[in-house]
């Protein structure tokens, strides 16, 4: 292994002279120790090629699974050929974690071809990258802040972005970690919050772009930047004192989880917080008053181990509900996850829409924030209702929040949601330009699958 080290060695020396802080020089060196025992651990069986649910849609040719994770090793070298199966793989690998359990070597698959992409991402010039992980940090920055300033006043907006608590007094039990896309539909963090609140839980809430987590700087190869801001944020979680950290956003929790804190000893768990409810679902109950009497089909993902079961769980405990399942394939950790895979997930939701109009659900359930952006426009053209399944907790709780998300993007005319917004744009400081192109993008842009009958669409 004497070549491989020396590849991957002299790839992180170019790595850490270009970054400066604590948190950079020690994530990038992190890197390049992960790299080297993924190289030398795994013993290229190939069964993570095996069981992945979407190298078939991708078109990954696995006729020799073993010769592809060999491939995916050169990249981890520095080497390697970008046109290979291996490259391919590495590049549409949508989150799912199937090949999770798979590997009896002591690697995380998933790690390993996220690590693959970077070096991939690595051969562009520094300053390439840099510039690609600030236009798409600034890009989500700007949506955040214009769709949550629109929909919340400006007072809990700062209450779910600034992490802040008195200095006397105990460390919260948790931190609760929204992250930054979440605030698009706002309503959905605030629910959230709203559980938290009737289980009795004394937490910190950390959220929004001054809180991210590193992964847009980490996709485009801009190792130094990601780990100087993902490590910036995680000591800020440590500096609470709490000793455990609730994800909501899937991205987050696998880009905190098993890519920034391995390089760290933050001294907190990290766990989603599906399943944190779930477990004290007991406290939940006596809550959960107001029966809810509709029949309804959960939009899942299977990325985060526990949440699909755990919001199971909690959906079985509202009085009258009834959850049925619609057989439909579950791959990726969230919607946008299978943006590689595009033909293959306008399929996916083809498919699942036309059978929950055929199962007769009053609505179609969905866990996380991506997927509800580009779910619930079909509200307007199918029979049933598109919700998050917090606003079914919500509701068996007497508690509403208003999802004018998803009023606005059922409207698909931004002319008309800009005139109905009127002067506000005004009062909250907002660039007329700026909130036009959000809107664009968010209300049009983010649809894969267009409206109208699925059927139409299906192949």
């Amino acid at each position: 292994m004497v070549h491989d080290e020396r590849s991957i060695g002299a790839m992180d020396e170019r790595n850490l002279a270009m970054a400066s802080s604590q948190h950079e020089r020690a994530f990038v060196a992190s890197l390049a120790t992960r790299a080297r025992d993924i190289v030398a651990q795994c013993s290229r069986c190939g069964r993570c090629v095996e069981v992945c649910p979407t190298a078939g849609p991708a078109e990954v040719d696995r006729r020799d699974p073993p010769a592809v994770v060999t491939q995916v090793l050169e990249l981890l070298r520095g080497v390697g050929d970008p046109a290979s199966a291996g490259a391919r793989w590495a590049e549409t690998c949508t989150g799912s974690g199937a090949c999770l359990q798979m590997c009896d070597d002591g690697v995380n698959p998933r790690f390993m071809l996220a690590l693959a992409r970077v070096r991939l991402n690595e051969r562009r010039a520094s300053k390439e990258r840099r510039t690609t992980g600030q236009k798409a940090f600034q890009t989500m920055s700007r949506g955040v802040k214009v769709l949550s300033r629109l929909q919340l006043p400006a007072e809990v907006v700062a209450r779910v972005t600034r992490a802040a608590r008195a200095a006397e007094g105990p460390a919260p039990e948790v931190v609760m970690y929204l992250g930054c896309n979440v605030l698009k539909t706002p309503h959905i963090a605030l629910l959230c919050l709203d559980v938290l609140d009737r289980l009795g839980t004394r937490y910190a809430v950390f959220g929004g772009p001054a809180n991210c987590c590193g992964v847009l700087q980490f996709r485009a190869g801009d190792t130094a930047t990601a780990g100087r801001v993902g490590g910036s944020t995680v000591a800020g979680f440590a500096g609470t004192g709490a000793p455990r950290v609730l994800t909501w956003c899937p991205t987050c929790n696998i880009q905190l989880g098993e890519i920034v804190m391995p390089a760290m000893n933050p001294g907190f768990d990290l766990e989603h917080v599906v399943p944190y409810i779930a477990d004290r679902l007991e406290r939940l109950r006596p809550h959960l008053v107001h029966p809810v009497r509709r029949r309804v089909a959960l939009h899942e993902h299977p990325g985060v181990p526990g949440v699909t079961e755990g919001v199971l769980r909690i959906l079985g405990a509202i009085p009258d509900l009834e959850v049925i399942d619609l057989g439909q394939p579950r791959v990726g950790y969230m919607c946008n996850s299978l943006a590689p895979v595009a033909a293959f997930k306008r399929g996916l939701h083809a498919r699942e829409l036309a059978a929950a109009e055929a199962a007769g659900v009053d609505a179609l359930v969905g866990i996380y924030h991506a997927c509800h952006r580009e779910l619930c426009a079909h509200e307007a053209t199918l029979p049933f209702r598109i919700v998050n399944f917090l606003e079914l907790v919500g509701e068996a709780m007497g508690v509403e929040r208003p999802d004018l998300f998803k009023q606005w993007k059922m409207m698909q005319d931004v002319d008309r949601v800009l005139a109905e917004l009127g002067d506000q744009l005004e009062r909250e400081g907002l660039d007329p330009e700026a909130v036009r192109e959000v809107m664009v993008a968010s209300l049009l842009g983010e649809q894969p699958l267009p409206l109208g009958s699925p059927r139409f669409f299906m192949e």
